[in-house]
């Protein structure tokens, strides 16, 4: 009798364990995503776009710290797809960043389920079509994921969150531009600039309440300035760093990039303009949004606020007023400083120049001499299946060698807890933005004409913040420490669209030799196989 009353003792704790654990989990969102062509009516022209669930932009897709998402995405386009999530670590899980070194893009009529966590991160992020040029058609949209409810943000908690989606926009199809790409031509200069798929939105809050306002520019290819007529924004977040908080009257938003602002409603009762404009052209495209008040008694009037005159210095200067905020937190309780990331000796550095050589009579983007093709594999899968012919470690150097452009399959090789200095090197008229994947790093320093290595002298190595897409301007270099640890097959990519689908790629893989489910996940079960690796068994 007693050894039964025991028995059931033991198996009433286990029970209460088993729902213990099952409840510590962290929550699974489901979600079920349809990809189509559609007509919308942008610019005043109706043009083909690429909706999901019949939206344009795609669902905003809101989650908390440490969720998991299962997303089906079931592809009604008529060319392979897939989507790639801007920011996203994807935590020892390369194989769900959906990019074709990667992934199989997911043939017409077929479906892929995506699984990955939003594992330790915050912050207003983006997804987007990786392939070919859908981009240009829309497919895109926002990611944001709120803290847990236990970890401290360093702000109250706002009255309203707005997020933004700014990017240039051509009237051209997606299929005709590359079409002209492949021909040998670069993008022509943009029709237009959309906030959130549009040239007019409204977004409406009470007279002295503050509001959230996360902005990403989900473009193509420009830069653009950001702002609100009459009020200050704060700056708090940029790509899951919590920042120090100055106010600004305008901000530049680069391709790719996200910033998360606080604004208050100080002014007095009316609507203001909120405008996006391009930076750096010698046309200026602008897009307007409303900022209207409830207790509004006027319409938007007089007119619409301008750009700061001065152009790259004055970019320059704004980017490294960007600091961390090392006392707060991000997405894990202990302070962002107590990281010291500058007192730590990089175990390589690595010099990417970006060049737009002509190969075979052809216009084509470079880094360090080297124009990135796709194979038909891709390469995590060819690593994985050993399969050889797909790409070799030696097809990139580590710097710029000043021969005669190629073609190849560029993967240089890291090794899992290196840390990295890596020197963006412009020698272009244009600005560039440039995006890894898998990572954030820290912007440690901008400069004017050639790196050398005195200007490390210059570095910020104590308040720096991290972030997953850096400017550099034209004949400019930018220089970023990053710390390699996650393991995987890494795109390191212009963030510029034509010139990423024209060659401006490479791929980092980070590599350990001892196999283990510390550094890496098995490769999923529901795998899609293509090239090379079909007959293979995960």
């Amino acid at each position: 009798m007693g050894k039964a009353v025991m028995l059931h003792l033991v198996l009433g704790v286990l029970a209460v364990l088993g729902v213990s654990l099952v409840n510590a989990e962290d929550p699974y969102l489901y979600f079920t995503w349809t990809v189509t062509y559609g007509t919308r009516s942008i610019l005043g022209v109706p043009q083909q776009v690429i909706l999901i669930n019949g939206q344009f932009p795609g669902p905003r897709l809101d989650v908390v710290t440490n969720n998991n998402i299962i997303l089906n995405l079931i592809n009604k386009l008529d060319q392979p797809f897939l989507l790639t999530w801007n920011g996203i670590k994807q935590r020892k899980n390369s194989w769900q960043d959906g990019v074709l070194g990667t992934n199989c893009p997911i043939p017409p009529n077929s479906n892929f389920t995506y699984k990955f966590q939003a594992k330790d991160q915050i912050g207003s992020y983006t997804y987007f079509p990786s392939t070919l040029m859908h981009r240009a058609a829309g497919g895109f949209g926002a990611l944001n994921i709120y803290h847990r409810s236990v970890i401290p943000i360093p702000y109250a908690n706002p009255d309203g969150d707005f997020t933004l989606l700014i990017g240039d926009w051509y009237k051209t199809s997606h299929k005709a531009l590359q079409e002209s790409l492949d021909s040998g031509k670069s993008l022509p200069f943009p029709d237009g600039v959309l906030i959130n798929g549009q040239n007019q939105n409204t977004f409406s809050g009470e007279q002295g309440k503050t509001y959230m306002f996360r902005i990403s520019n989900v473009g193509l290819s420009t830069s653009l300035n950001f702002r609100i007529q009459g009020h200050k924004m704060k700056l708090v977040e940029v790509e899951g760093s919590h920042v120090i908080q100055n106010l600004y009257d305008s901000l530049d938003v680069h391709v790719g990039q996200s910033v998360t602002l606080l604004v208050t409603l100080d002014q007095p009762p009316k609507d203001y303009y909120i405008v996006a404009s391009t930076r750096f052209t010698e046309t200026v495209l602008t897009a307007t949004s409303v900022l209207h008040y409830a207790n509004s008694q006027a319409p938007v009037s007089g007119p619409v606020p301008a750009a700061p005159a001065s152009l790259y210095d004055w970019s320059m200067e704004q980017a490294r007023t960007y600091r961390w905020n090392l006392t707060s937190n991000a997405a894990r309780p202990n302070p962002q400083g107590s990281f010291h990331y500058g007192k730590i000796t990089p175990t390589k550095t690595i010099v990417l120049a970006n060049s737009a050589p002509l190969i075979n009579g052809k216009l084509r983007y470079a880094v360090n001499g080297v124009s990135y093709v796709n194979p038909d594999t891709p390469l995590k899968l060819a690593d994985y299946f050993n399969i050889p012919g797909v790409f070799s470690l030696n097809s990139i150097q580590s710097v710029p060698s000043g021969g005669a452009a190629t073609v190849s399959t560029s993967v240089m090789p890291t090794s899992l807890h290196d840390f990295l200095e890596v020197v963006f090197q412009n020698n272009e008229n244009t600005m560039q933005s440039w995006h890894l994947d898998g990572y954030d790093f820290w912007v440690i320093g901008f400069g004017s004409g050639q790196w050398t290595q005195n200007k490390r002298e210059t570095y910020n190595l104590v308040d720096a913040l991290t972030r997953h897409t850096t400017q550099v301007y034209p004949n400019s270099w930018t220089a970023i420490y990053i710390s390699l640890d996650n393991q995987g097959m890494w795109n390191l990519r212009s963030a510029d669209w034509g010139r990423q689908y024209l060659g401006q790629q490479l791929y980092l893989r980070v590599w350990n030799p001892v196999k283990s489910l510390a550094n890496e996940y098995d490769i999923p079960s529901n795998v899609l196989l293509c090239g090379k690796a079909v007959g293979h068994h995960p």
